[in-house]
């Protein structure tokens, strides 16, 4: 009777070991879920960073993240890893496309320059090594930037031979007026901060008598530095990608691999615990269906031999499946700390894009891009709310007059002093922006039919009141206003074709004034 008490208690010891040996799976299987969760939602993160480049790999980076918000969805989410490594590739071969048809088209105009008879040898030899050298792929677009410029440089050779054998090009008004085209367009035109002392070199150039080969320096070095712009922007992008399709392959693949091994895993415990739990019943019975001390002693301690053997072989499936983890989760942490730092670069330089991208580079006002997100922005409120909006278009008067008489380097003073009187005008929820040329759009809600004209002769009165002083004569500049206030079931652009109207009379009258569109 003793041994068969004793019996009871090792099969309740061992009872009270399953459960523990239970609780510290499920305890296990809870930790390395909550990793897996982390992992996932970083994911997500990561994959916001890769917008913009494509539509369709936009949509599936979406879809990617809404599978990935739950770590039970993610055999779910492995064809749409696939995918999107696939649209990745296709977004690289796409920009190694666009690198080879541009290095065509490079070839193509080589040729039309050969065709041209009266080159210089230098010249000719020179364009037979391009032209060789354009048989090799181009791999990133700074491989196609210089190419660029050396084709610039063989016009230039070929032009300044010409000029020395021809009679000089004497400076009309074309030349002229594409020199005023020329420096509105800089003033439009954001470029970055190390470039503006070329470029007010440049304007500086344009503002003065032009001649025809100041001209044509002037229009190759905007173009090289827009090139030189629009190659680092694609460059970082293409790097990112690079990076970004890497990492998503090893994070797919060790997302797949540990998802195998802990389907593996879970159905050898099962089938584990489902021996376990026979061993125990066949205790239980024993205990219950033999008498015989002797016989229930041996069939004890053959079923207890048993467990023993199923709970080692246990314990080493979940040592090994705690091995396997940790290996894929240092893989795995080591490979994303690397891609973390590539994408804290990457959002660095897209952040300092947007805001040049929305920044007017002369005045520091928001350019036209952020007035147009600006005037969405209001309208929505205004739908929503129905309150007073106005919008209002201010111009300097003869301004062309202070370009003339003083110089566009004055010209440009006169609206950075502008533009940061207007500024200073407005209340932090009013807006404004450089439309272009020396044109401002002002944004202004809450505001009454009858305070609005006291408040915009006010900004009037501000702008007129700056002593200006250019070559030690005293100038007043003033600015002419006109406004409109938004009506029920009219578009916001519709209410600035109506204020533009008011300010043309507004010109056209007397300027100096506002006028109100009623």
């Amino acid at each position: 009777m003793k041994d068969s008490m004793a019996s009871i208690s090792q099969v309740n010891l061992l009872k009270q070991k399953l459960h523990l040996a239970k609780a510290a799976l499920n305890e296990l299987d809870e930790e390395r879920n909550e990793k897996l969760q982390t992992l996932l939602q970083f994911i997500g993160h990561l994959s916001l960073a890769c917008k913009g480049q494509n539509l369709e790999l936009d949509n599936k980076l979406a879809k990617l993240r809404q599978l990935l918000t739950k770590f039970e969805n993610v055999e779910e989410a492995l064809p749409e890893l696939v995918e999107v490594e696939q649209l990745l590739k296709q977004q690289y071969n796409h920009v190694m496309v666009q690198l080879e048809d541009s290095r065509v088209s490079l070839s193509r105009v080589i040729r039309q320059i050969q065709r041209i008879d009266s080159a210089p040898d230098k010249v000719k030899r020179e364009l037979n090594y391009f032209k060789k050298e354009l048989v090799k792929p181009f791999h990133t677009f700074w491989d196609y930037i210089p190419k660029v410029e050396q084709l610039v440089s063989f016009y230039e050779e070929i032009l300044d031979d010409q000029l020395k054998q021809g009679t000089p090009i004497l400076v009309s008004p074309k030349h002229r007026q594409l020199a005023h085209e020329l420096s509105q367009m800089i003033s439009e035109v954001e470029f970055r901060k190390h470039q503006r002392d070329q470029v007010l070199t440049v304007k500086d150039i344009l503002s003065s008598d032009i001649e025809v080969d100041s001209l044509i320096d002037a229009y190759q070095t905007i173009l090289t530095l827009l090139l030189d712009n629009i190659a680092r922007e694609k460059t970082a992008s293409q790097e990112f990608l690079y990076a970004l399709n890497d990492s998503l392959t090893a994070v797919r693949e060790v997302v797949t691999d540990s998802y195998n091994n802990n389907q593996r895993s879970f159905q050898l415990k099962k089938q584990l615990n489902r021996e376990i739990n026979s061993r125990v019943d066949n205790v239980g019975e024993a205990i219950i269906d033999i008498d015989d001390i002797h016989s229930l002693k041996s069939q004890v301690t053959e079923q207890l031999s048993a467990i023993r053997a199923s709970l080692g072989r246990k314990e080493a499936v979940e040592e090994r499946e705690q091995i396997l983890l940790r290996k894929s989760m240092e893989s795995m942490r080591k490979e994303l700390n690397e891609l973390g730092k590539e994408a804290t670069t990457y959002k660095e330089r897209l952040f300092e894009q947007q805001k040049l991208n929305l920044l007017d580079s002369l005045t520091q006002l928001p350019n036209r891009a952020a007035l147009e997100e600006r005037m969405d922005q209001e309208f929505r409120n205004f739908q929503r709310q129905k309150l007073p909006l106005w919008v209002a278009v201010a111009d300097i008067d003869h301004f062309k007059t202070i370009n003339d008489s003083f110089g566009h380097s004055t010209g440009d003073k006169t609206l950075q002093v502008i533009a940061m009187a207007l500024k200073n005008s407005l209340r932090d929820t009013e807006f404004v922006a450089r439309y272009g040329g020396e044109e401002f759009v002002l944004l202004i809600p809450e505001v009454n039919a009858i305070d609005i004209e006291q408040l915009l002769n006010r900004v009037r009165e501000k702008v007129k009141s700056i002593p200006f002083k250019f070559k030690n004569q005293r100038i007043t500049v003033t600015v002419s206003i006109g406004a409109a206030q938004i009506l029920e079931n009219e578009l916001i652009n519709e209410t600035f074709e109506r204020a533009d109207a008011a300010l043309y009379r507004a010109k056209h009258e007397s300027r100096d004034r506002v006028i109100i569109d009623v």
